[in-house]
This record gives structure tokens, sequence and C-alpha cells, in this order.
């Protein structure tokens, strides 16, 4: 059920970061708040498809 899922940036757009999920337990796109290196700053990353 474990599912590898890619993590965008909201602002930028750029596919920063790689993780993983369990589908069962967490339907919905995951929103993760991570460092973006061309920002230089925290933004918010939210599950691509």
């Amino acid at each position: 059920m474990r599912v590898t899922v890619t993590l965008a940036c909201t602002e930028t757009g750029d596919r920063n970061y790689t993780t993983s999920k369990n589908k069962r337990t967490t339907p919905e796109r995951l929103e993760m708040r991570k460092y973006s290196p061309r920002l230089k700053r925290v933004t918010v990353h939210r599950e691509t498809r």
C-alpha cells in the first residue's frame, strides 16, 4: 500500500523532494513545508500526480 510520491514547490513548481506515503491512511494529497533551494527559504510543497 506504500507508494513513492514527488513533492513540488507551490511557488516555483520545482520538484525538489520525494517521499513515501500509505494510500490507505492518507488518501488525500500530502502538503508539507520544506526548504526550496531556488528561493532559499521554506515554502509549501504539495504532492504531484
